[in-house]
């Protein structure tokens, strides 16, 4: 382990004022430049069992990317995290951090942890950066049809996309079917273009296009075909991410009301239909002058953020227990009492 001092400030992320960001839905959080991202990466201590390693999910090798971060070198960074996570720029930005790699950093205990999400999404978006101005592809050339395994994914949300990813770098043919006429299921329509750009999401979406994935939209799994139909189509699995499904109502007195939504209606009627720009796209909303939304969770912040930035004059968050209690993400939190 190193000797860096523990107590070295936290690099601030640039973000667009609070004033001006409520009043448009372009993305909240700017993002890092090199000389940020370097100094960030700079802070880690490289432990020689890193804890936060184990903090995330599909356990990208912190240790590693942000070590080769702090040298400079994006790319060797960049491939390090893409051995283990095939969205990192989107799980930069949206990925619950101080509950998973972040809150386990041992930095947390007597300081601020390693900014690990802001890395990993400064890493993926100079990537793509510079691939774009080289032309060259977001992955290296996967052998997608190098076996006879063929695998379909219902759904095209976050799960299907990583299960999608994972497949096509061992050589196996996937296709992607979605539901919807977007790609990207809870990605588009549920979570706001000023938190996770739609042009993200689709960056993501090429890259696995270009390792061999196929898409396939306007497809309903149990109606265009049910799965013994996909077998009989020559896949040897099916994978289904579908989501969560319906919202749960609280069967209370006036939740039929007009101008009361569900938040997934709210948030889809924005973010997929687009009505924050009614009437340039066809799909209207309620916008409502002064606005409740129940709940403290992420969905919850989304819903009040977004109501805010259709015009609403006041938006209240109704939640049963303390802030402190609050399930959100404390970015964005810290977001929404600040706008």
């Amino acid at each position: 382990m190193t000797t860096k001092k523990p107590d070295v400030p936290r690099t601030p992320m640039p973000e667009q004022p609070a004033a001006r960001r409520r009043k448009n839905f372009s993305e909240v959080a700017l993002g890092y430049d090199l000389s940020m991202a370097v100094t960030e990466a700079s802070r880690c201590l490289q432990c020689k069992k890193p804890a936060c390693v184990k903090g995330c999910p599909v356990e990208v090798n912190i240790k590693d990317f942000v070590g080769l971060l702090a040298k400079g070198d994006v790319d060797a960074a960049f491939a390090v995290i893409k051995a283990t996570n095939s969205l990192p720029a989107v799980c930069g930005r949206v990925c619950p951090q101080e509950n998973q790699c972040e809150g386990s950093c041992i930095l947390g205990k007597k300081g601020e942890p390693v900014a690990i999400g802001r890395l990993e999404r400064f890493v993926a978006d100079a990537f793509a950066a510079r691939s774009a101005c080289e032309e060259l592809t977001g992955r290296p050339e996967c052998a997608a049809s190098s076996n006879e395994l063929r695998v379909a994914c219902i759904g095209s949300g976050p799960s299907s996309l990583t299960v999608a990813g994972y497949l096509s770098a061992r050589g196996i043919a996937v296709t992607v079917y979605e539901a919807l006429h977007e790609l990207g299921g809870v990605l588009t329509y549920g979570i706001p273009e000023f938190r996770l750009p739609k042009a993200i999401v689709r960056r993501e979406i090429a890259a696995l296009e270009q390792s061999g994935v196929t898409f396939v939209t306007n497809w309903v799994g149990g109606k265009t075909f049910t799965i013994p139909e996909l077998f009989e189509m020559g896949y040897k699995a099916v994978f289904i991410g579908v989501g969560a499904g319906l919202p749960r109502f609280l069967n209370i007195p006036g939740e039929n009301l007009i101008g009361v939504f569900s938040a997934n209606e709210y948030l889809t009627r924005v973010n997929l239909g687009r009505a924050y720009a009614f009437p340039e796209y066809d799909t209207p909303i309620f916008p409502g002058r002064k606005v409740a939304v129940l709940g403290g969770g992420n969905v919850a912040m989304d819903s009040a953020r977004t109501a805010l930035r259709l015009g609403a004059e006041e938006v209240r968050l109704v939640y049963r227990r303390s802030k402190e209690e609050m399930p959100a993400r404390a970015e964005e939190l810290h977001h929404a009492l600040e706008e």
